[in-house]
């Protein structure tokens, strides 16, 4: 195991000056990981979601509410957008964000993805205590949770890197992501190499 500031160290080296880009479903921890991976690198930490509400002055559910699903994604999409022009910094997305096929071509230019993976019983426990969710206010949120894992899933995957999110202590989450990114710095110098 690499000592925390020798990890950091290298992290921060690979990453340069792109964006590490959380992806993932609701729940899964883009933001408290996000926020702690970003103090582990000592670059800004920014959660797409809270920008929106900023530019809009209305919360995620009331913009769901007032204007529908296509007219948020169209809005993230530009806040994402704007916020890769510049880095290196840590952003947290949206659980819909990445299965935009333009926003996800943006992060694949601007930034290195990663997924927090996490199963089905991880993330209902982690979402069914608050009810902010707009996509989960259906007649059977956990199943609704599970259709989103089906469709979403095949499209996460599709990230730089794929972390699984667990049930374990924050730091070791942060860890975890820290490791992914230096193990994809390593592999690009042995594919240099060769």
């Amino acid at each position: 195991m690499i000592e925390a500031p020798i990890l950091n160290e290298k992290a921060r080296a690979v990453l340069g000056r792109r964006n590490l880009v959380f992806v993932g479903l609701m729940g899964a921890g883009k933001s408290v990981i996000g926020r702690l991976v970003a103090q582990s690198l000592s670059i800004p930490f920014i959660d797409t979601d809270a920008e929106i509400e900023k530019v809009s002055r209305m919360t995620v559910s009331e913009l769901f509410a007032a204007y529908g699903e296509a007219e948020f994604r169209s809005l993230e999409t530009r806040v994402i957008e704007r916020l890769l022009r510049s880095g290196p910094r840590v952003v947290s997305t949206g659980g819909g964000a990445f299965i935009n096929e333009n926003t996800r071509q943006q992060i694949k230019r601007g930034g290195v993805s990663v997924w927090l993976k996490a199963d089905l019983d991880v993330l209902w426990e982690r979402v069914n205590k608050r009810d902010h969710r707009p996509l989960l206010k259906t007649e059977n949120p956990r199943q609704t949770l599970e259709n989103l894992m089906t469709q979403r899933y095949p499209i996460y995957a599709e990230a730089d890197l794929t972390v699984q999110s667990e049930n374990v202590r924050k730091d070791v989450m942060v860890n975890e992501v820290l490791a992914a990114l230096v193990a994809m710095g390593d592999r690009s110098s042995e594919g240099e190499l060769q």
